[in-house]
C-alpha cells in the first residue's frame, strides 16, 4: 500500500539525483556517505510509493490522490530527472575542474614569486613571499588530499606528489633565509616539473592554468571598464597583459590573438580617455576570453 502523493515520489526522486550527484562531485569522507544514504532512501521511498515516517506519524499524501498519473507526464518526470543527473554532473565537472585551478594559481602565486625573486637575489621579499607560499600550499595540500576532484579522481600518484613538493618547498628554507639564493632558486625549479607532469597525466593544459590565471586579472580590469575609470583601466593593464603573456606562451591562434586585440582596444580607450568607450569593450574582451575558455579551459 502506498503512501506518498506522486508528486511527493517525483520531488524524492528529484531530491536523490541531486544528492547523488552532489554526494559524487562535491562531498568526501563523511559527508559523502550521508549524502548517498539520503539518497538511496530518498529514490527507494520513491520508487515503492512508501514512507515508513509518514506511516508512524499516520499521514499519507497517496490518499489525497485524485486520479492516476498519466503515462505522458511519467515520461516528463523521468526526462526531468535524467536531465537534472546529466546536466548536474557535467556543471560539476567543469565548475570543480575550474574551482581546483583557481585554487591551484592562488597558491602558484606564491611559488612564482619566491622563484623570481631567489633568482633576483632579493632577500628580504624572497622569505616573505616563501612564508607566504608555505602557508597557501598547506591550505591547498590538505584540501586535495582529503578530496580529490573529479578530474584527478583516479590518479594514483596525485597525493604522493603533493607530498613530494612539500618537502621541496621545506628543503630549501635555510637556504632562503640564510642561505644561497641561487641554489634555493635552482631546486625551487625542481618544483615545476612535478605540476606539469600532474596536469599533463589528468588531461589539463598548462593553457588551461594559465587561462584561469588570466581570468582573475582580467575581471579586475572588467570591473574598472564597467565603473568607466580609464586611471584604474591603465593602471591594470601591465599586470593584466603579463598574465596573458603567459597564456600566448602556451598558444597564439587566431581566438588567442582576439582576446589581446580586445584587451589592447580596452586600454587605448582607457589612455585616451574615452570612458564611455570602455564598457561594450569590456564586454568584448569578456566575451572573447569565454569563448576560448569554454572550449580549452
Amino acid at each position: 500500500m502506498t503512501n506518498v502523493h506522486p508528486l511527493d515520489r517525483f520531488l524524492r526522486l528529484l531530491l536523490a539525483a541531486v544528492l547523488a550527484v552532489g554526494g559524487y562531485f562535491w562531498l568526501g569522507g563523511a559527508l559523502q556517505l550521508v549524502a548517498y544514504v539520503l539518497a538511496a532512501v530518498m529514490a527507494i521511498t520513491s520508487g515503492f510509493g512508501f514512507c515508513p515516517v509518514y506511516r508512524m506519524l499516520g499521514i499519507s499524501g497517496a490518499a489525497h490522490q485524485r486520479k492516476p498519473v498519466g503515462t505522458g507526464l511519467k515520461v516528463i518526470g523521468i526526462m526531468v530527472v535524467v536531465a537534472v543527473i546529466a546536466g548536474g554532473s557535467y556543471a560539476s565537472a567543469f565548475f570543480t575542474r575550474k574551482l581546483f585551478l583557481e585554487d591551484f594559481n592562488a597558491m602558484n602565486h606564491f611559488y612564482k614569486q619566491t622563484l623570481f625573486l631567489t633568482g633576483k637575489a632579493e632577500r628580504e621579499k624572497a622569505v616573505s613571499n616563501y612564508d607566504q607560499l608555505l602557508s597557501a600550499y598547506k591550505v591547498f595540500q590538505d584540501k586535495y588530499v582529503q578530496k580529490q576532484p573529479f578530474a584527478l579522481r583516479n590518479d594514483g600518484k596525485f597525493v604522493a606528489d603533493l607530498a613530494s613538493v612539500e618537502q621541496m618547498f621545506k628543503g630549501v628554507n635555510a637556504l632562503v633565509r640564510t642561505g644561497d639564493l641561487h641554489q634555493a632558486h635552482l631546486d625551487l625549479e625542481k618544483v615545476r616539473p612535478v605540476f606539469q607532469d600532474i596536469f599533463k597525466r589528468n588531461g589539463f593544459s598548462m593553457l588551461s592554468v594559465a587561462l584561469v590565471d588570466f581570468h582573475d586579472a582580467m575581471e579586475l580590469v572588467l570591473d574598472a571598464a564597467n565603473a568607466k575609470d580609464p586611471a584604474k583601466v591603465a593602471a591594470l593593464y601591465p599586470a593584466v597583459s603579463e598574465k596573458l603573456q603567459a597564456v600566448e606562451a602556451e598558444a597564439n591562434d587566431a581566438e588567442i590573438q582576439t582576446i589581446r586585440k580586445n584587451l589592447d582596444a580596452v586600454q587605448a580607450s582607457a589612455k585616451g580617455g574615452q570612458a564611455d568607450a570602455l564598457p561594450a569593450q569590456g564586454e568584448a574582451l569578456k566575451s572573447s576570453f569565454v569563448k576560448v575558455y569554454l572550449k580549452r579551459g
